[in-house]
Parts: structure tokens; sequence; C-alpha cells
């Protein structure tokens, strides 16, 4: 890595690539983040009904999903729009687990709720109105799960590692990035993906990221190809809203993807990810041959 990124992000020298440090892998069950396998986190925005979760969880598990997500307390911009179910929502979500074989994350909204969120859940998400509520930050980084932290919605790069910074500071090294777009003067989305900061962040950061494109996009329509955007971008994995009938969805149903949707993303992703495995000489090689042939 240059030295003028160093310098760039000298408050967050602990995030930033070190030949003592080139790169996070986080164990969560039987998987591995930030390693080889690209890992697809699935699930609708709220537990809504045991069917609900259950249905969801069994089949994003068969299309290739090795995560759950699922908002047991949800942040909304209305306090009168539906907030969750609190504790029989993670114990919903436990339920799933057992069924579906799928590791959980799910997000803390309070420094008091961390023991009991960490007592379900395998990740701890941070959502992007709180990346930088510090004492949440310290609280959940010394619950000792791994921490999925969102980059707020206003947040610079510089902002978003030194709230990283912070976890590792409180003994966490276990910090998933997760870039779920930002606001930006452009009004026609709900936020503006910023594929170039996974780039960076790959380039510059041990520590994985993931890709939002649900949030980034807030249009069903848009997220396959946002997904398939942050894959040729380096993100080592997805965070995708599904549900079984998004208009009936209690939360976020116009960028959630229903079943067959998420399974042709999914589809859709095998090229980009075939493309990374292949070194750049191999994979113009055979395009060389398949034009002569």
């Amino acid at each position: 890595m240059r030295d003028e990124w160093h310098e760039r992000f000298a408050e967050t020298p602990d995030v930033l690539k070190s030949s003592r440090r080139p790169q996070t892998v986080i164990p969560v069950l039987d998987l591995e983040i930030g390693g080889d396998e690209f890992i697809t986190m699935a699930g609708p925005c709220s537990v809504e009904t045991e069917f609900q979760l259950m249905a969801t969880a069994n089949h994003v598990r068969r299309a290739g999903a090795r995560i759950l997500r699922g908002g047991a307390f949800k942040p909304r911009s209305s306090p009168y729009a539906f907030q969750g179910h609190g504790l029989e929502g993670l114990k919903m979500l436990a339920r799933a687990r057992q069924e579906s074989g799928l590791a959980i994350v799910t997000e803390v909204m309070s420094e008091e709720d961390v023991p009991q969120v960490a007592e379900y859940a395998d990740i701890l998400q941070i959502g992007t109105r709180n990346m930088e509520n510090y004492s949440l930050l310290e609280a959940a980084a010394r619950s000792g799960r791994p921490i999925l932290l969102k980059r707020g919605m206003v947040a610079t790069i510089a902002d978003w590692l030194r709230s990283a910074q912070l976890i590792l500071d409180n003994g966490n090294p276990n910090v998933i990035l997760c870039e779920r777009g930002i606001r930006t003067f452009e009004p026609a989305l709900r936020n503006t993906f910023d594929v170039a900061a996974i780039a960076l962040l790959k380039q510059i950061s041990h520590l994985p990221v993931i890709a939002d494109p649900s949030h980034a996009a807030g249009h069903r329509d848009l997220v396959p190809a946002l997904a398939r955007i942050a894959v040729a971008a380096g993100a080592d994995g997805l965070l995708v809203e599904v549900h079984p009938n998004p208009d009936k969805a209690w939360s976020d149903g116009e960028q959630s993807l229903d079943f067959r949707g998420f399974d042709d993303m999914m589809a859709s992703l095998d090229p980009y990810l075939t493309l990374r495995r292949i070194p750049l000489r191999e994979a113009c090689g055979s395009r060389a041959m398949e034009a002569v042939g």
C-alpha cells in the first residue's frame, strides 16, 4: 500500500493493511468472511412472522446464501412505523438458524440490548444511524461477536474507519465493513452507491468489505446490477433484502427481492465470481482462443 494512504488515514492505523495484517478472515459458525468464499447474507428487512422467516431462510439457503439477515429491532424514519418484535424476533431468528443451518446477523440499537442480541445472533450489525454511536460500538465490541459496521449515510471513508478503529481498540478484531450507499445531491435513488469506496478499502484495509445493494438502490429492479458491480469492485460478500411477498412487506418492500428475483440475482453473479478467480493473463488467453476458434 502506498505511503500516501497511511498518511491520509493516520488516525486509524490498525485497520490499514500491512505486512503483518494483509487480510482479516472472520470465522462465523462453519464459514469464513474475508477468505476465498464470497458470502451472501440474505433475508427480510424485518422479522414479521414465523412463516415468513422460515420460508425465506430455507429458500435463500438453497440459492446459496450462508447467513440469514433479519431485523428484530428496527430503526425507522418514522416513529409510527413498525419497530420490530424485539426479543420474540430474536427467538424466531434462533429457530430459523436451527432449522436452516444459516448463521444470523441482526441489528443492535442500544448498549442495553447488546448482551441480549449477542445471545441470539452470530454477528451484530451496527446500522447507518449508529455508526458514530461510540458507546454502542464499545459495548458491541466487548460482546466478542463479530461486528458488521454499516457506513453512516453521510460518513466519509475516514469517519467510517475511525469507528472501525474504535471497535478494534476495544479488543474486537472481527469487523466487517458494509457499504450501503450515502446521501448525496442525487434524489433519483434512495442512496448513492459508492462503489469506489469498496475498491479503495480492498486496497488499503485488511478488514472484509461487503455491499448492501438493497439500501443503495431503494428499488428492487436495480439490486442485481449493483450486486454485480460490487463483485467486480472486489467485495467479499453481499447483504441483500429478500421477502416472500415484497409488496406485503412490513418494511422496505420496494427494495426487497422476491424468491425468483433472488435466484436470478445469485445466478447472474457466477460469471463475475469466475472472472475474479481467473488470473488476467489466463482470462485474456481464453478469450483470444475463442476468437480464433
